[in-house]
């Protein structure tokens, strides 16, 4: 197995170009590239040749950490604010459906499974955790679990992270390949109307052409660095207002500065740090490390499968009822379960970056408010003697 970092970053690169290169294939064009990239990375590392979440390795920390905000930043400084008149509403509205399907689904889930009895006394933490995350992400998952002090037993946190990391890359998988045959069997029309400024724009935006000197990448990489950091400094001056939300905003205002938006690089670069962070939630996918802990995983894997499924047939199913764009309700279900970055991801994935701009801002109201759903429902499951 490569454990060090250069090795490591060079496979997932290299990961990147042969999933690229598949999907230019007649067999694989359909697949799309993240999604490829997932499944790639996945067999890599349950292999051994690189690790995966078990031994735990700082590269995968760095890109959850700095890659993919910063992808979200160069992604943005193209975004047409114009897109949230067309998809705003219905975004937030899927969205919102999405954190409730999350909620009922951690309770249901829990009684299925009969929680206290066979995750232990913190099943009201784990409860919360899951709920947390699958409304905003791994930053409430985690707050959620330093609230209650879950991340201070080892293998229980342990577990609960391999057995989050394996569903969340699953439903990835899902919500890309879900748009795709639900559209052949119930099509939707687009929310965006396909109009010939409206295809330029895309072009434009999607564009992996670009004309780009030293000094558009230099200017790029600065100002997004900058604007990272400016995000964490206000954060922690407001803490009421998460990271994610900064630096939305400082991307979106810079995105309107004409200098700034002519700028060549920032989709290539932006789509780079997309598929990095994709691979490592391939490499996540660690099927060993689950079922090393026995028992315990297994019902936290089982309770994470009904609760995601759960959340699935509820958003899925109304988004059905109300005649949705099945684009926006796949998009609006990854931002709940995988954040923003994640929402981001699949848009470009699904071709729909008219949506990439509400899928990363709902992703970021998932962040602002996954932990206190998370921790309402991790106390009505402990003073509830239903579970």
């Amino acid at each position: 197995m490569f454990s060090d970092t250069l090795s490591i970053l060079a496979i997932l690169c290299l990961n990147i170009v042969i999933s690229e290169w598949l999907c230019q294939k007649p067999f694989f064009q359909h697949v799309g590239t993240g999604l490829m990239v997932i499944i790639l990375t996945a067999i890599v590392a349950n292999l051994g040749i690189i690790p995966a979440s078990t031994p735990a390795t700082p590269l995968y920390d760095g890109i959850f950490a700095y890659i993919a905000p910063l992808s979200i930043f160069l992604m943005l400084l193209n975004v047409n604010l114009s897109s949230l008149k067309k998809a705003g509403k219905p975004m937030l509205t899927m969205f919102l459906i999405g954190s409730f399907a999350t909620m009922i689904g951690a309770l249901v889930a829990m009684w299925l499974v009969s929680g206290k009895s066979h995750i232990g006394e913190m099943f009201y933490a784990i409860g919360g955790m899951y709920t947390g995350t699958y409304i905003g992400g791994s930053i409430n998952f985690n707050a959620v679990a330093l609230h209650y002090g879950v991340s201070q037993q080892g293998s229980l946190f342990s577990a609960a992270t391999v057995a989050d990391n394996i569903i969340t890359a699953l439903w990835v998988i899902a919500t890309l390949a879900l748009p795709q045959i639900l559209n052949k069997k119930f099509p939707r029309k687009a929310l965006m109307e396909v109009t010939e400024e409206t295809q330029a724009e895309t072009h434009h935006y999607t564009s992996d052409i670009e004309s780009v000197r030293p000094f558009d990448l230099a200017f790029l990489i600065a100002i997004s660095l900058v604007g990272i950091q400016l995000s964490t400094w206000l954060s922690s001056q407001i803490p009421q207002i998460p990271t994610i939300l900064w630096l939305t905003t400082i991307a979106l205002v810079l995105a309107q500065i004409p200098a700034v938006n002519r700028l060549k690089g920032h989709k290539l670069l932006g789509l780079l740090g997309v598929y990095l962070f994709l691979a490592v939630i391939g490499a996540y996918c660690d099927v060993p490390a689950l079922l090393k802990d026995g028992a315990l995983a297994i019902v936290l894997l089982v309770f994470v499968t009904i609760l995601v499924t759960v959340h699935g047939l509820i958003i899925y199913g109304l988004g059905a009822l109300f005649k949705q764009d099945w684009d926006i309700v796949s998009i609006a279900s990854q931002a709940n379960v995988g954040g923003s970055a994640s929402a981001m991801a699949l848009s470009r994935s699904l071709n729909r970056t008219d949506l990439t701009l509400p899928g990363i801002l709902v992703g970021a109201l998932g962040n602002a408010t996954g932990t206190y759903w998370g921790i309402l429902i991790a106390e009505i499951l402990r003073n509830s003697g239903w579970f």
